[in-house]
């Protein structure tokens, strides 16, 4: 009850409880009154509670695993709807949010309003910005709303990407310097084995459909590698374009120059082997960049 004190939804909490006992005759009817205003509403099930006091079972603990029950029934409702053909299926959710987005601090009822911003395509500024804000809203926010937040915010970017990019690069040459096992873990693994890796995977699921956080990765890599010359940031940006391509994001794939190329060259490393048609493919894309277009290479 202490939870939903000013959150200004209408809901009696217990500054409204202490005047009214402050200001009663009978304290004793107060509480009963408050309890039938403010329990489940539901007739039928009135005469049941009786039957629960004489087992021990608290109020509290038969509200609390009824409201867990009803939560958890909302949110597949809101990803059924989500998921749906129906036309006004986000003005739903939007009015829905509108509603519940004042309880998004509380612990048992934020699942509610992060499910129902996961499945938003497009959230408000004044949402995303109060999730940005606090860091505990952020931490538990999907990568879809994440997403969201991202794309108009490069410099949050670049601090969740930063740290991977570094990660992949110290692993790319932990294994190239174990001259033990080079052969076995750096030049054998296939091209779809390599994209398995956990760093690939993460920044994939981040960028997810979305074409300006893409870009974005990629100019990180540019970036890095005009920086550094190493040749791993190289080959992090087809790998994550062939993971891509996998999960046939066609979003990206579409716009990307690289793809065709990328894409035959992955096919020609799978097989060890570039036959004359794959070879004028190749020799096809290099030909077709003109000068001062060369960017597309990268």
């Amino acid at each position: 009850m202490s939870e939903l004190k000013d959150l200004g939804l209408g809901i009696p909490g217990p500054e409204h409880l202490r005047e009214a006992l402050t200001n009663c005759t009978d304290p004793l009817a107060t509480i009963e009154d408050f309890q039938e205003q403010n329990g489940i509403l539901l007739p039928s099930l009135r005469p049941a509670l009786p039957f629960l006091d004489l087992h021990g079972i608290a109020r509290n603990e038969f509200h609390q695993t009824t409201m867990e029950e009803l939560r958890d029934k909302l949110i597949t409702r809101i990803a059924e709807l989500a998921l749906s053909t129906d036309k006004d299926k986000f003005t739903v959710l939007n009015d829905l949010l509108k509603k519940s987005f004042p309880v998004i601090k509380i612990k048992s009822l934020q699942p509610i309003v992060m499910s129902l911003l996961q499945h938003l395509p497009k959230i408000k500024p004044e949402y995303l910005n109060a999730v940005m804000d606090d860091p505990e809203l952020y931490k538990v926010a999907a990568v879809e709303v994440k997403q969201q937040i991202w794309q108009d915010n490069q410099a949050l970017f670049g601090d969740e990407v930063s740290p991977l990019l570094t990660k992949y690069i110290d692993n790319k040459e932990t294994v190239l310097f174990n001259g033990e096992q080079l052969n076995a873990n750096f030049f054998t693994q296939s091209p779809k084995l390599r994209r398995q890796e956990e760093v690939v995977q993460q920044l994939t699921k981040m960028v997810g459909k979305n074409v300006k956080l893409y870009d974005m990765v990629l100019q990180f890599l540019r970036t890095l590698f005009l920086r550094t010359r190493n040749v791993h940031y190289c080959t992090l940006r087809a790998e994550m374009l062939m993971t891509l391509h996998d999960l046939e994001v066609h979003e990206i794939c579409s716009v990307d120059p690289c793809h065709k190329f990328t894409w035959c060259l992955d096919a020609c490393i799978r097989e060890r082997f570039i036959d004359s048609k794959r070879a004028k493919e190749l020799q096809g894309f290099l030909d077709s960049v003109r000068r001062g277009r060369e960017q597309v290479l990268g």
